[in-house]
């Protein structure tokens, strides 16, 4: 059985897609090549990759439609190429669920490395599915059938909002969010509230899920980025 990943390149430049795949093919990933979103949601389908390097222009649909479409479907990491280097647009695609990105001109070794990374990640973070996620042996116990979180044995009583934060924060260990992002996949889109606001949330859950909330051991705040779920 071949255990090598896949890994799919969407770009409708062919030489930068035979590039990447030759780079890629001699580390041990298997790769597959699509030139516009259509083939690449096609190509998604058919080799299930283990990741996605997707380019931001494509001809019939932008990088951020497919990885939407995407993202209504499955968690694959996504490192996007872009020549856009303005940082509202990396956030975009941040905030819209790519992994990491990669600005052109790049150098093959550099994408490798991205992928390499990403891809250790992903696989450090993966999603839990058991109905009963336990840490430190019951401290914090959170059952995804009743919507609850235990301390120590006492339901918190943390709001529907608290809850999907918390609930995202929990679903990648080990990734650091963005407010923004957080804003985007724990509170909707739609939201109004300010990033500030995050804070704010965070504090309230970490009143209620820590032992010491001065001291935060479950949510780690990462300066000047944002904040990450630490299960260890």
């Amino acid at each position: 059985m071949d255990h090598r990943k896949t890994v799919l390149v969407v770009d409708d430049e062919e030489k930068i897609v035979e590039v990447v795949k030759s780079y890629l093919v001699n580390h041990g990933y298997i790769v597959h090549g699509a030139h516009s979103g259509g083939e690449a949601l096609e190509k998604f389908e058919e080799v299930n990759p283990s990741l996605i390097v997707l380019d931001l222009m494509l001809p019939d649909m932008t990088g951020e439609e497919i990885c939407m479409e995407l993202r209504k479907k499955s968690r694959v990491p996504i490192i996007m190429l872009t020549a856009k280097v303005e940082e509202e647009d990396i956030l975009r695609g941040l905030k819209i669920g790519a992994d990491d990105y990669v600005t052109k001109p790049f150098s093959p070794r550099q994408l490798m490395a991205r992928v390499d990374a990403v891809l250790r990640r992903a696989e450090d973070s993966s999603v839990p599915l058991a109905s009963l996620i336990s840490f430190n042996n019951d401290e914090l116990v959170i059952d995804t059938l009743k919507y609850e979180v235990r301390k120590n044995g006492q339901v918190t009583n943390l709001t529907p909002k608290e809850y999907q934060l918390f609930m995202t924060l929990v679903g990648y260990p080990d990734k650091t969010f963005t407010r923004e992002e957080l804003i985007y996949f724990g509170l909707g889109e739609d939201y109004e509230g300010y990033d500030r606001t995050i804070d704010a949330h965070i504090k309230n859950i970490r009143r209620k899920i820590e032992p010491d909330p001065k001291c935060p051991k479950y949510i780690l705040t990462v300066h000047g980025v944002g904040y990450r779920f630490n299960g260890h």
